[in-house]
């Protein structure tokens, strides 16, 4: 497994990680993730951590508490060997204080989550969206205090726009504050929008990029097919509405270079979806999923291989869409390239 700093931090984080959404699934949206138990939660962490993927990421929002729960369950055999990253922000109830990142919110929020993880530290906390209803003075500043209390170790942000992110940074920088060291973010094969201004950010400022939906919200599975119906066991059947929107024509071309490739290296469609990924500047850490250790198993196949620059730069070409304004039309201009060379490599 590689390893590589979580953005401008010390800390090493694996290039996979395990999203925790599908333990203790309940509800219409995680239900429909998948409801993975203890017992099964804790075979898929040990297979994780022989593979070397010590990072597991949940949220409070995901299943009521309850994949923090399982999660916590999980790891407390091999505590000393995880990192642990949970989320808050997201409404959890129905109350004016139950969502939001407000000073006891995020309080009360780490403190419940340290409850449901058995643990006495966040090994990384992120704000799972941004609130405008709360002067961003105040979230820096209790983040801050949760460092400085031992209770979290680094902070993080969470589909956050480009400019609330640089204004974050800005003020702890000003006030000496915690600095966030990762964005968590939407980026796949069918879902590039994060590299027009987020990704150029995450280089310029040292904020690293967690990628959640790798599979474009489970659309990459090589279930989806050209002119077949949906999948009858497909997860998008009920959350496709909660997801972020591909269209036909993008996701079908896609899939048609995916499959070649699938043929040339013997790898499978989601996993040269993942591994495209990995390749992918700021990413620090491409999360996965899966519903039972089968899944787990075929995922992990998706590192310790390298697509070659043929293949990588038909999937660019595949899945690269017009740039909107203010990047079209000068973004492939000659002149502008060399004000502003484009991103290579990964960081």
């Amino acid at each position: 497994m590689e390893y590589r700093r979580l953005g401008r931090s010390g800390l090493q984080v694996p290039v996979l990680s395990l999203g925790a959404g599908t333990f203790g699934g309940s509800g219409e949206l995680f239900g429909a993730w998948g409801s993975v138990d203890v017992a099964d939660a804790r075979r898929m962490v040990d297979r994780c951590l022989d593979a070397g993927v010590t990072l597991f990421d949940t949220a409070d929002v995901y299943s009521a508490g309850a994949s923090e729960e399982v999660l916590g369950a999980a790891v407390a055999h091999r505590r000393d060997e995880v990192l642990i990253s949970t989320k808050a922000g997201l409404p959890t109830g129905p109350g004016p204080n139950d969502a939001g990142t407000s000073r006891p919110r995020l309080v009360r929020a780490v403190e419940d989550a340290l409850r449901r993880l058995r643990t006495d530290h966040i090994d990384l906390f992120q704000l799972h969206a941004y609130d405008a209803g709360t002067p961003p003075e105040e979230v820096l500043s209790t983040l801050d205090e949760l460092v400085r209390a031992g209770k979290v170790r680094y902070t993080g942000v969470s589909n956050f726009p480009g400019r609330r992110l640089v204004r974050a940074l800005d003020l702890a920088d000003r006030h000496g504050w915690a600095r966030p060291v990762a964005h968590q973010v939407y980026y796949s094969l069918v879902g590039r929008d994060y590299e027009r201004d987020l990704m150029p950010l995450g280089r310029e400022e040292g904020v690293g990029a967690l990628v959640w939906s790798p599979l474009g919200w489970g659309r990459l599975t090589g279930r989806i097919r050209r002119g077949a119906p949906l999948p009858a066991g497909s997860r998008l059947h009920a959350t496709a509405e909660a997801g972020p929107p591909v269209p036909d024509d993008l996701l079908h071309d896609v899939v048609d270079v995916l499959d070649a490739i699938a043929a040339e290296t013997g790898a499978t469609v989601p996993q040269i979806a993942l591994n495209w990924l990995t390749t992918r500047p700021t990413v620090s850490s491409v999360i996965i999923g899966a519903r039972d250790p089968e899944q787990l198993e075929q995922n992990l196949g998706a590192v310790g291989w390298r697509l070659d620059d043929d293949q990588l730069a038909r999937l660019d070409a595949v899945s690269r869409r017009p740039a909107p304004y203010p990047h079209f039309p000068y973004e492939r201009q000659e002149g502008f390239a060399r004000l502003a060379p484009p991103i290579v490599g990964a960081a």
